[in-house]
C-alpha cells in the first residue's frame, strides 16, 4: 500500500481537485502500446488503400529519373536543382501517407488522457533519473518490453516462415508488379501485427489507468486539509450560500400552492399561510417575500387558485415579526382568524375569484405594526 512521506497510508481515492492539479502538471494515464496499436493500423489501412497510388507515382518518379538527360548530372550548377525536384516529387507523393501517421503519433496519446502541456525542467536530474532508471516502473516497462518483444516477435518469424515462397517470388516478377505485391505484403503484415498489439494494448490501458490512480491516491488528512483548504475560500462559500438560498427559495415556492391564503400589501408583500384545523395549533407560514419574490408568490396563488388577502398593516408584521415555516405570532391570532373566517363564508356563497380581496379593518395590534 502506498505511502507519504509521513508513514501515512494513501489509501483514499483522489478528489477531482487533486487529478485537475496532477493534469496542468502533466500527469496523466498514458498507454504507449495504444499508440503504437494505433499507428500500425494506420500504416496496414494506408498501404492497402493507398499502395497502387505509391507505386504508380514511384514509377513516375523512376521513369523521369531515367529519362533525365545525363549531361544535367555532371553539371555541378544543375545538380542542385533536379535533386531538389526529385526530392521534392518524392516529398510530395509520400506526404498522405506521412501526414496521416503524424496526425495519428500526435492524436493517439489524446485518447486516454486527453490533452495537456506542461514545460517543466525540473525533471533534468542526474541523480532522480538514475533513481528512475532502477525504479518498480522502470522494471515493469522492461518486462513489457520483453514479452512485447517475444510476442511481436515470434509473430513476425511465423509469417516469414509461411511466405518465404511468396517473397522469394518477388524476384521473378516485373518491377512495377512487383512493388505492388510489396506494398500488399506489407500492408498485411501490419495488419497482422496488429492483433498481437490489440491484445497488448488490451492490458496495457486499464493496467496504466490503474497504476496512474493508484499514484494519486491520498491520505486521510489530505482529504481533510484539501476539504477544509476548499471550503474556506470565499468564492466558494459565496457560491454555497447561492446555491442554499436557490435552493430554499424553490423549495418555499413549492409550498404556495397547498396555502389557504396569501395576504399582501398589496405589491410589495406576500405572506402565505396554512392552516389545517385538525392538525395545526395555528397557521403556519409557509412562505414569504417582498418584491420580485412577492410576485412570484402572488402569481403561484392565483395559478392554483389560492384566495389573496390585500391587508398592508396585516402583511407588514406576519413578514416582520412571522418566521418561515413556523406558526403565526400570538398577537396576530385575532386579526388572521377574522381574515380565515371572512374567506370561508365567502367559498360557501361564490367561486373562486382571482382579484385580491380588500380587508382594511382588520385589527393589528400596534405593537406588531410596522410603518
Amino acid at each position: 500500500m502506498a505511502e507519504n512521506e509521513n508513514g501515512q497510508d494513501k489509501t483514499e481515492e483522489a478528489t477531482p481537485r487533486r487529478r485537475q492539479e496532477a493534469a496542468e502538471k502533466g500527469q496523466v494515464a498514458r498507454s504507449r502500446e495504444l499508440t503504437t496499436l494505433m499507428m500500425l493500423l494506420v500504416a496496414s489501412g494506408s498501404l492497402l488503400i493507398l499502395g497502387p497510388h505509391l507505386i504508380e507515382g514511384l514509377a513516375a518518379q523512376m521513369r523521369a529519373g531515367l529519362a533525365m538527360d545525363s549531361r544535367k548530372m555532371t553539371d555541378p550548377t544543375q545538380i542542385p536543382q533536379v535533386l531538389g525536384q526529385l526530392f521534392g516529387d518524392l516529398l510530395l507523393l509520400l506526404t498522405p501517407l506521412l501526414g496521416l501517421m503524424l496526425v495519428i503519433a500526435l492524436l493517439a496519446p489524446l485518447a486516454l488522457g486527453g490533452w495537456t502541456f506542461n514545460l517543466s525542467f525540473k525533471g533534468i536530474h542526474p541523480i532522480k533519473g538514475l533513481a528512475r532508471l532502477f525504479s518498480w516502473n522502470s522494471l515493469m516497462e522492461l518486462v513489457k518490453a520483453l514479452i512485447k518483444f517475444l510476442i511481436i516477435g515470434s509473430v513476425a518469424v511465423f509469417l516469414l516462415w509461411q511466405g518465404e515462397a511468396e517473397l522469394l517470388n518477388l524476384g521473378r516478377e516485373p518491377l512495377l508488379p512487383a512493388l505492388a505485391h510489396t506494398a500488399q505484403i506489407l500492408g498485411w503484415t501490419f495488419l497482422i501485427l496488429s492483433l498481437p498489439m490489440l491484445l497488448i494494448a488490451g492490458v496495457d490501458v486499464p493496467f496504466q489507468i490503474f497504476n496512474y490512480l493508484r499514484n494519486l491516491r491520498m491520505t486521510h488528512q489530505e482529504v481533510r486539509d484539501e476539504m477544509k483548504d476548499t471550503d474556506g475560500k470565499p468564492e466558494v462559500k459565496a457560491r454555497i450560500r447561492r446555491l442554499q438560498m436557490e435552493f430554499a427559495q424553490r423549495r418555499m415556492m413549492e409550498k404556495v400552492p397547498a396555502a389557504d391564503v396569501v395576504v399582501t400589501n398589496p405589491s410589495h408583500y406576500a405572506v402565505a399561510m396554512e392552516y389545517k384545523q385538525a392538525t395545526m395549533a395555528a397557521p403556519v407560514i409557509v412562505a414569504m417575500g417582498v418584491e420580485q419574490t412577492a410576485l412570484r408568490i402572488r402569481e403561484l396563488a392565483v395559478q392554483h387558485r389560492v384566495p389573496l388577502v390585500q391587508s398592508p398593516l396585516l402583511a407588514r408584521a406576519l413578514y416582520y415579526n412571522g418566521k418561515l415555516d413556523k406558526p403565526i405570532p400570538n398577537p396576530l391570532y385575532r386579526a388572521v382568524a377574522q381574515v380565515l373566517a371572512y374567506l370561508y363564508r365567502l367559498r360557501q356563497e361564490e367561486p373562486f375569484n382571482r382579484d385580491p380581496i380588500i380587508l382594511d379593518d382588520v385589527p393589528v395590534p400596534s405593537e406588531m405594526r410596522t410603518e
